[in-house]
């Protein structure tokens, strides 16, 4: 699909159109001191605020004006698919009484799709609330955590909630995948390896090979958690078969990223049953993850439902990525290549704080900044006209001279964890 043709394909996405396309869209459905100083350093500059589900949203001294285009958080412009309104729309009006059948359809849906036993999947209000049910399970003072670096800082914080020691291991220095090699020898007895797959904040693979035989070579006890949250805008294989072979090993996913689901929140784990036992015990900010809503449910099962929707909106997000890439690569811009997933990270050669402030007095909100990667800034794929917004923003925001830090207090930008 080019780009010119994307006008219709976010009307393919619309309600007002979903009849026309009602039979595509089948309605069936102790960690590091450093970093903890550099992130801490951060987060207060950003003000975040605790939000649902143990998530960190965040939060702003002053607000956005109306047209600011928001390319900072992951999210997927398009919104949920006219299968998972409509299903919203039916499931709604049951709302009055409790969930009695949508979670066990999502359930049954998810485990017939991917092929897995009874008892494999769980399903969530999001996937942060599981995916810190997975860490928190398998981590602890004596049992280390592995993380790459950069990566979802959610390791990084589920460590230092669990009081373990936070392993941070460099990507690989050309791929920017993890180096599974080095994450294995980091600890003799960890709890657990942390992989985000593409990975959140560079958006590159890590091969499948690799993590399996991390899987295979890892000590007897430890688990290896993947997050597969942009896993659909890539053409990688998932690690999910390892799940069925009943190795050591827990998947996440999310309805959040291509499916448009953010703000619905739906999610789900994938593991052992025993693994999957493991997380009863375990309380998130001093509370149980909720259930999740019928509405919700709903929507994430007919969303399976819907064969055209992963391809084409893979494809979409596709070309707007190539879009912007090729204009930061004719303007000179260096950037990390390979990026398989709805974001990017590119060099501005100056503290990337600094510029994402400037972004925003352009109305453009950009994502935050990595301590190991401090002049990289990482960026949402959005639609093609907000990335000709950020195009125009950026390159003159980068011609500009750099400024007073005292002038950086104006704005504060939205800090966002990604996680829904």
């Amino acid at each position: 699909m080019d780009l010119k043709n994307f006008a219709s394909a976010q009307q393919y996405f619309s309600r007002r159109s979903f009849m026309r396309n009602a039979g595509i869209a089948s309605a069936a459905a102790a960690a590091m001191p450093s970093f903890a100083k550099a992130m801490s350093q951060q987060a207060a500059a950003q003000a975040p605020v605790d939000g649902p589900n143990g998530r960190q949203r965040g939060g702003m001294r002053m607000p956005m004006a109306a047209d600011t285009v928001i390319i900072s958080s992951n999210e997927n412009p398009l919104g949920p698919a006219p299968v998972a309104l409509e299903a919203i729309g039916a499931a709604a009006k049951k709302g009055g009484r409790y969930d009695r059948e949508y979670s066990s359809a999502m359930t049954k849906a998810i485990s017939d799709q991917f092929q897995l036993k009874p008892g494999y999947v769980r399903v969530y209000p999001g996937s942060g609330g599981p995916l810190d049910l997975a860490l928190y399970s398998n981590i602890g003072p004596d049992k280390p955590l592995v993380v790459g670096d950069p990566s979802y800082e959610q390791g990084f914080r589920a460590a230092a909630t669990c009081k373990a020691k936070c392993h941070m291991i460099p990507l690989d220095k050309t791929t920017y995948k993890y180096d599974v090699k080095a994450m294995l020898a980091a600890d003799p007895k960890p709890g657990a390896y942390y992989i985000v797959n593409p990975n959140n904040p560079t958006g590159t693979i890590t091969p499948k090979e690799d993590i399996a035989w991390l899987v295979k070579n890892k000590p007897a006890g430890s688990v290896v958690i993947v997050d597969e949250a942009y896993h659909h805008f890539s053409n990688q294989d998932s690690v999910l078969d390892l799940v069925a072979q009943d190795q050591d090993i827990i998947v996440l996913r999310t309805f959040s990223k291509i499916y448009g689901m953010a703000g619905v929140r739906a999610g789900f784990a994938f593991g052992r049953p025993d693994l999957l036992a493991r997380f009863e015990n375990v309380t998130v900010n001093n509370r149980q993850i909720g259930s999740i809503s019928l509405t919700s449910a709903s929507a994430a099962a007919a969303s399976l439902t819907d064969p055209n929707l992963v391809p084409l909106r893979r494809k979409i997000n596709r070309d707007v990525l190539d879009d912007t890439l090729a204009f930061l690569q004719k303007n000179n811009y260096t950037f990390v290549p390979g990026a398989q997933a709805n974001m990017f990270m590119v060099d501005v050669k100056r503290p990337g704080m600094e510029v994402q402030k400037m972004m925003m007095q352009e109305k453009v909100a950009i994502g935050r900044v990595w301590p190991i990667m401090p002049t990289y800034v990482r960026v949402t794929v959005g639609t093609p006209d907000e990335m000709k917004k950020f195009q125009v923003a950026f390159h003159k925001v980068m011609n500009e001279p750099t400024v007073a830090h005292a002038m950086l207090h104006e704005y504060d930008i939205p800090h966002e964890l990604d996680r829904a």
